[in-house]
C-alpha cells in the first residue's frame, strides 16, 4: 500500500482532506476518490490500484500480447487472402464494364483501365505481417493487409489520380459509378437508384453532354446549381425540388 501513496504523491494529487488522504480529479471530470480513511487504514481501492501496480510491474504485457500476435496474424492473412482475390476479380468485372463507358464519356478521346494496387500479394501476407511486427507493435497500427490496397485509374499508362485533370478524374469517377450499376443490374437482376451530387461544375460541355446521354433508362437522383444542362440536352426531369434556406418546394418549370 505504501508505494501507492508514494506513488499518487509523486503525481502531486495526493490531498489531505479532514484527516483522510484523498485524490481530486474533479478539475478533470472524474471526481472525488478517498484513497486512505481519516483512522489510517485502507479502502477498497487502494487495494486495487495495489494489485494494478503490481500486475504491471511483475507482469511484461507488451511481451504477452506479442506471444498471442501469431493467431491474430493468421486469421488476417487467411480473411485477407479472400478479400485480395474478391477484390481481383471486381477489377476484371469492372474493367470489362468502363472500358465502353469511358469512352463514350470522353467523346472517344480516352480509354481507361483499372488497376488492382494490393498493400501485399495474398500468399505473402502472413510473412510480411511477421517482417512488420516490431515496427507495428511500436506504432500500434497493422501496416500490411488490405485495408491498406488501392485502385489505380491509367489512362494511356498514366496515373489520372496523380497527373489527370479535374475534368479526367471526375469522368473517371462517373464511369466507374455508372460501371458499378450495370455491374448490379447483372448480378441482382434489378437496377439501383444513381446519386449524382453537383457533378456538372467540374465537367466541360461535351462531357457533360455524354453523361447526360448515359442516363437514359436509370434512375437518377441529381444535385446541381442549374437546370441548363437538363433542358439544352432535352433530358426528361420527372421531379423538381428547389432547395432555399434549407427547405425543400417542389418546382414547376
Amino acid at each position: 500500500m505504501d508505494k501507492v501513496y508514494e506513488l499518487l504523491e509523486q503525481a502531486n494529487v495526493l490531498q489531505e482532506s479532514e484527516g483522510a488522504q484523498i485524490v481530486d480529479l474533479e478539475d478533470k471530470g472524474l471526481g472525488v476518490c478517498m484513497i486512505k480513511k481519516s483512522n489510517g487504514s485502507s479502502i477498497y481501492v487502494t487495494r486495487d490500484l495495489a494489485a494494478i501496480r503490481y500486475r504491471a510491474e511483475t507482469y511484461d504485457f507488451d511481451k504477452s500480447l506479442y506471444d498471442t500476435l501469431d493467431v491474430w496474424d493468421i486469421q488476417l492473412a487467411d480473411y485477407g487472402n479472400k478479400i485480395i482475390k474478391r477484390r481481383e476479380e471486381f477489377i476484371h468485372q469492372i474493367n470489362e464494364i468502363i472500358f465502353g463507358i469511358h469512352n463514350n464519356l470522353s467523346g472517344g478521346r480516352e480509354s481507361i483501365e483499372l488497376r488492382y494496387e494490393p498493400n501485399a500479394e495474398a500468399v505473402d501476407i502472413y510473412n510480411e505481417l511477421i517482417k512488420n511486427r516490431d515496427r507495428d507493435m511500436k506504432l500500434k497500427s497493422t501496416s500490411v493487409g488490405p485495408h491498406r490496397d488501392d485502385i489505380g485509374f491509367y489512362i494511356k499508362d498514366i496515373d489520372i489520380r496523380k497527373y489527370g485533370s479535374q475534368g479526367q478524374q471526375r469522368t473517371a469517377a462517373l464511369s466507374l459509378k455508372l460501371s458499378e450499376i450495370e455491374l448490379v443490374k447483372k448480378i441482382i437482376h434489378d437496377s439501383p437508384v444513381l446519386l449524382l451530387d453537383d457533378v456538372m461544375s467540374e465537367l466541360d460541355s461535351s462531357r457533360q453532354n455524354q453523361l447526360l446521354n448515359s442516363l437514359d433508362g436509370i434512375q437518377t437522383i441529381v444535385t446541381c446549381t442549374g437546370l441548363d444542362e437538363f433542358v439544352e440536352n432535352r433530358i426528361s426531369v420527372n421531379r423538381i425540388y428547389r432547395i432555399i434556406n434549407g427547405t425543400a418546394n417542389l418546382y414547376h418549370v
